[in-house]
């Protein structure tokens, strides 16, 4: 039997498994389109467990599995035997004899880490306090969509630099080779940024030429207390249309959903034609089916292209 292969940040695939997950993503795309059914996954039971609140990432992954032909079953934190003080392990032990991988969606990254190390089943990050690595996934498949290309792209990230998106976003851009800009104010800077990476603490300067800009929430789940002081911090990062004119003249703009229209971004930006936020989180579909079934097929389907 292969050995288990687990999706806990980007660096867990290589650069050739990267395209080629965004390939058959995209020929994944293009077949649901067409009205074409794969089976691919037929038999195979994904288990989602999930600590924290989620829309996107629950109804893509379930979507995901069921539209391959395999079946998936959901409990949250407080509905499992967790929340009575069974271990992380345990739970990890017995999922893994009833479903063929697991999406975990959690707080501390250590607990992720914990749970895939007792996981005899492929384990997939489904959101930690430091990373949303299946978010990339999608965002990068949409940014290569729109653009053309990944490589050489200037992307500016603007918000909260200590975030999990912002710290995946940081890892794309030393995995993926484009320029990426983070605008954040002094408290809310990455605390090693990469080479490839440039912190301002202007959003002016941080968007300045850029062909993407990316923001998300200003507070994430568990920081609800920091909210006010959060808001006020951010402001001058909020993603409106005197800072996006900035940018690139066909600059497009991504956010993770979901929006609080006018915090972060404001509605006439977000619902703009500027804004891809649509086939972003269409695109956690598509790129979550390729994920599936590299992790779940030892002879997954070699990229090919869609007869017309």
């Amino acid at each position: 039997m292969a050995e288990k292969r687990d999706f806990l940040r980007l660096g867990d695939l290589s650069l050739g498994e990267h395209r080629e997950l965004r390939h058959r993503a995209r020929v994944l795309k293009e077949r649901r389109a067409h009205g074409v059914v794969d089976t691919s996954l037929a038999g195979k039971t994904l288990a989602l467990i999930f600590e924290k609140p989620s829309t996107r990432t629950k109804l893509s992954f379930e979507a995901a599995i069921t539209q391959l032909g395999g079946g998936a079953i959901s409990i949250g934190g407080a509905d499992s035997q967790m929340s009575r003080g069974e271990t992380l392990a345990d739970t990890a032990r017995v999922v893994s004899r009833y479903a063929d991988a697991i999406v975990f969606r959690t707080f501390g990254h250590d607990r992720l880490e914990e749970l895939a190390r007792a996981a005899t089943a492929p384990v997939i990050n489904g959101l930690s306090d430091q990373a949303h690595p299946v978010q990339l996934l999608a965002d990068l498949m949409t940014v290569e969509e729109k653009l053309g290309k990944i490589s050489g792209v200037a992307i500016a990230f603007v918000g909260d630099g200590t975030s999990n998106m912002a710290a995946s976003w940081m890892e794309a851009a030393a995995l993926f080779d484009f320029d990426l800009r983070i605008g954040a104010p002094a408290a809310y800077t990455p605390p090693t940024p990469m080479k490839s990476v440039t912190v301002a603490e202007s959003a002016h300067d941080a968007v300045k030429g850029a062909d993407v800009v990316v923001t998300d929430v200003w507070t994430s789940m568990g920081q609800e207390k920091e909210s006010a002081d959060r808001v006020r911090a951010l402001r001058p990062y909020q993603v409106n249309r005197e800072l996006l004119s900035f940018a690139s003249k066909n600059a497009i703009v991504m956010h993770c959903l979901p929006a609080h229209r006018g915090e972060e971004i404001t509605g006439d930006v977000v619902d703009g034609p500027q804004s891809v936020v649509l086939d972003e989180a269409e695109n956690r579909l598509h790129a979550q089916k390729a994920l599936l079934e590299h992790l779940l097929t030892q002879d997954a389907p070699k990229p090919a292209r869609y007869p017309k």
